[in-house]
C-alpha cells in the first residue's frame, strides 16, 4: 500500500469509528517510520504547531506498553491509562511504519467506558486486517 492510500484508508476508518461511536474516538493521528526513512510521514489533528515538539513525551506511555514485545504487521497496542495528549494506540502498518492515534482530551479507559466502543473497535480491527493483507511500503 502506498502512503496516499494509507492516509485515505486511515481517514475513512476514523470517520467510520466516529459515526459508530457518536463522536470522534481519536482526534489526532500520525504515521511514523522507524526504518531507514525514519520520521513523521503524515499527521492530522489539532496540534499541528506543537505536535513534533511534544511527540517524544506524548508517546512515552505507549512506548512503555510496547516494550519487549514484537509486533507483526497488523498488530496493535493500546495504552489504557494514557490521558490527554498522551498517545492511546499504535498499529504496525508495514516494515518499520506505525500508525499512532490519540484523543487529545480523553484516555482509552474513558473511551472504553462507553458501550459504543465495541462497534468502533471492530472498525479499528478491520483497519488492522487491511494493513496485514496489504502493508504500507515506504
Amino acid at each position: 500500500m502506498t502512503l496516499d492510500s494509507a492516509r485515505s484508508l486511515i481517514t475513512a476508518t476514523l470517520g467510520r469509528m466516529a459515526a459508530l461511536y457518536g463522536r470522534p474516538v481519536f482526534d489526532e493521528w500520525v504515521v511514523i517510520s522507524l526504518g531507514a526513512e525514519s520520521g513523521i510521514l503524515a499527521y492530522a489533528g489539532p496540534r499541528a504547531d506543537t505536535f513534533r515538539k511534544n511527540f517524544a513525551a506524548d508517546v512515552a506511555p505507549l512506548r512503555a506498553a510496547m516494550e519487549e514485545k514484537n509486533y507483526d504487521i497488523g498488530d496493535f497496542e493500546f495504552a489504557a491509562d494514557s490521558a490527554g495528549p498522551r498517545h492511546d494506540v499504535s498499529l504496525r502498518l508495514g516494515g518499520g511504519s506505525y500508525l499512532v492515534c490519540n484523543h487529545t482530551e480523553k484516555s482509552m479507559a474513558e473511551i472504553r467506558a462507553d458501550p459504543r466502543w465495541l462497534k468502533a473497535q471492530a472498525a479499528f480491527f478491520e483497519l488492522a486486517e487491511k494493513f496485514r493483507a496489504d502493508p504500507l511500503v515506504i
